[in-house]
């Protein structure tokens, strides 16, 4: 190692330092920690608030998640610089609150050319503008908790202050998962958010900050106070009583977007309601076990009764839309006939092992993304080829399936050619009258294992179109390609990206030495995200796996943070190829290939596949990252790397996720290369 590297280093550092550097807080382990797990609180309740609250973000996967990256980045670099960002932590959070509930974006239609509005009647902001805003107040919140962690970061030995940090993000994680599972509304989030940056200011908060901290707190109360408003684990459900066809009916929206109305069986008319399309092809005789899956609010179950079935199986991913579907006109959860589910559809159909005379997917889309770091939907496992295949396997002899939607025309080609390739049947079409058009079509497939379905009049017949799969898992995007609107987001946001950090981070010189960090933070951003995916198909998209997943990797980052502190790590080049051979034996081993086992197997084979490369990757990292001259610096460095591997999970869109284990294994190739080559390099000082 270059004995004159840290000396130059250390020049280069000091010309990114801007003013006089400020009194350090104290090397106290309980800050770093706390530090730690309000910024990871505050980073995942902002990925959840503000998505339900603005439709434009709730389509734009990652974009909360870049912002904070970018955030703590730029909060990093300035760990003993002269620019305060924390002071103004609390104002920055106050005003990017009060933006999102002053200029929300909510849907009014599906189509038209004012589809989107704001509070009452007006337009909502335009969609470059709305994103602009939240983006920059995202990395201000998140730049000033960054460099409250950062400041008592850079006073501990890197191992030692990453080791506080993880464990700081995993109360992070745990306080928010256990505020998920008890369905509270934001203001107790607000809660948590705004007393941890009172906090932080400790020992001389100014009345300023507490009064904008009270702010947040008052502002995030009165929103969860609002008449008709639930917050399930997945979505803001607004619920409105209201009529339809002049009987009582219960409206309800997600996340800004018109969702689900639950109406009585004396409002809907068998010619024109597609829930009972399915029942045109099927005898009353043989309804004696039927399956729903996105039975939501209950309409699909009181038909189902009303059609004979003596027994119903009612799946849904959210419990509050079964606690609304409580007050359904016609009571169909409370009947004797009805067994309610909670969960993931497409894992009930891999756990259970009941066959079905009818099994229905009703209406499953879920109008949100899972929060965190994956362009998953909820539904999105359910409506690929292999879940079609599952759900086949599932029925009894002569059964039938069928799937009903509002589609779009390429959707319903999609589906209809799924269905052909599983069942090597073409399914009966029953499409809403007024025909195909340019908007979104009522549609119904029906489909019968043995042959020709019965009263059958119009069969699909329109263009194949290949289906989506549990390694491609988007059926609503129609070409395997990134959208031009996500295109021109993520240049606009690497862009400004740059500008973000030579302003407010200060000159780039000072970062060169960290190059193979970068790599390496890319590289496990993709990995954490394809470990999302594969436990989403495994165990479901639900709420829960997301954040055992999100623990689960925190866990293995500690561990292999204790085995660098404990033990003497073989040279470099052992460690890069033992991760590289994990990341070879996940290719070899498809993740669906693991739905086969039962569940506590699948549970250990899926574990051993995706935390291995896990904990070996943050080997690699924990021998670099001892070794570093600027810790703060480095784990900058580090984190802006994780913001283009936010970028890249895009590429999944094209490739789909597997492929994502080889840009894992070219960046962390890349990061040995640089490392190889002498680019970097600095021992960390030890600290006082």
């Amino acid at each position: 190692m270059d004995a004159g590297r840290p000396a130059q280093e250390a020049t280069l550092v000091s010309q990114v330092s801007a003013g006089s550097e400020p009194a350090e807080p104290p090397a106290n382990p309980l800050r770093l920690a706390f530090a730690s797990f309000l910024m990871l609180f505050v980073e995942l309740a902002l990925i959840r608030w503000v998505g339900a609250n603005n439709v434009y973000v709730s389509g734009a996967t990652n974009f909360v998640l870049l912002a904070s990256f970018l955030g703590i980045g730029i909060g990093f670099l300035n760990a003993r610089t002269g620019r305060d960002y924390v002071r103004w932590t609390p104002v920055a959070l106050l005003l990017l609150v009060g933006f999102v509930i002053a200029f929300p974006v909510v849907a009014v239609s599906v189509s038209g050319p004012n589809p989107y509005h704001g509070v009452g009647n007006m337009h909502a902001l335009p969609q470059p503008l709305s994103l602009a805003i939240v983006f920059v107040l995202v990395v201000g919140v998140m730049a000033g908790i960054g460099q409250a962690v950062a400041r008592t970061f850079v006073r501990f030995r890197p191992l030692n202050a990453y080791r506080l940090d993880v464990l700081g993000s995993i109360a992070g994680i745990a306080v928010f998962s256990l505020l998920a599972f008890l369905n509270l509304p934001p203001g107790y989030w607000g809660a948590v958010a705004g007393v941890g940056l009172v906090v932080l200011l400790l020992p001389r908060p100014q009345l300023w900050q507490i009064a904008a901290a009270g702010g947040v707190i008052a502002l995030l109360v009165v929103e969860s106070l609002l008449p008709g408003q639930l917050w399930s684990p997945y979505n803001k459900l607004t619920i409105q009583y209201t009529q339809y066809g002049g009987q009582p009916a219960i409206g309800v929206s997600a996340n800004n977007i018109p969702y689900q109305m639950a109406i009585s069986l004396k409002a809907m008319s068998p010619t024109s309601t597609v829930q009972f399309y399915p029942y045109r092809h099927v005898t009353r005789a043989s309804l004696g076990n039927v399956l729903i899956i996105g039975a939501g609010t209950g309409n699909d179950a009181a038909v189902a009764l009303a059609e004979g079935a003596r027994h119903v199986d009612a799946v849904d991913i959210d419990p509050l839309l079964f606690r609304v579907g409580n007050g359904h006109p016609d009571h169909p959860y409370q009947n004797s006939r009805v067994t309610v589910h909670v969960g993931d559809g497409r894992a009930f159909l891999e756990d259970t092992s009941q066959r079905y005379n009818l099994i229905l997917f009703a209406l499953p889309d879920s109008t949100a993304v899972l929060p965190g770091q994956s362009g998953i939907r909820l539904e999105s496992f359910l409506l690929t080829e292999q879940a079609i295949a599952a759900a086949k396997s599932h029925l009894a002899a002569g059964g039938t399936f069928a799937m009903y939607n509002y589609y779009q025309p390429f959707l319903l080609d999609r589906y209809a050619t799924t269905i052909e390739d599983v069942y090597h049947q073409t399914p009966c079409a029953d499409i809403q009258p007024g025909g195909r058009g340019g908007g979104r079509v009522l549609a119904a497939l029906t489909v019968h294992p043995g042959g020709q379905v019965a009263n059958c009049s119009t069969y699909f017949s329109g263009p194949r179109l290949a289906p989506s799969t549990d390694d491609h898992p988007f059926p609503y995007l129609q070409t395997n390609s990134i959208p031009i609107t996500f295109r021109w987001m993520l240049i606009g946001i690497l862009l400004g990206s740059l500008v973000f950090v030579r302003l407010g981070g200060g000159r780039f010189k000072g970062m060169r030495f960290y190059i193979d960090l970068a790599f390496m933070g890319a590289a496990f951003l993709l990995l954490e995200t394809k470990n999302i995916v594969q436990f989403a198909l495994l165990f479901g998209t639900t709420w829960f796996v997301n954040s055992l997943v999100f623990a689960g990797v925190l866990l293995a980052v500690y561990a292999a943070v204790e085995t660098a502190r404990h033990v003497r790590l073989p040279r470099p080049a052992v460690l890069y190829g033992l991760l590289v051979a994990s990341l070879v034996l996940a290719w070899f081993v498809p993740q669906e290939s693991l739905l086969t086992l039962p569940v506590v197997a699948r549970f250990f084979a899926g574990s051993a596949l995706a935390f291995a490369p896990v904990f070996l990757a943050n080997l690699v990292f924990a021998q670099r990252f001892s070794d570093v001259a600027n810790s703060g610096t480095a784990f900058a460095v580090n984190l802006l790397g994780a913001m283009v591997g936010g970028a890249l999970e895009y590429l999944s869109l094209i490739t789909g996720y597997r492929f994502l284990l080889i840009v894992i294994g070219v960046l962390y190739g890349l990061a040995f290369l640089t490392r190889l080559t002498g680019l970097t390099g600095g021992r960390a000082p030890l600290p006082d």
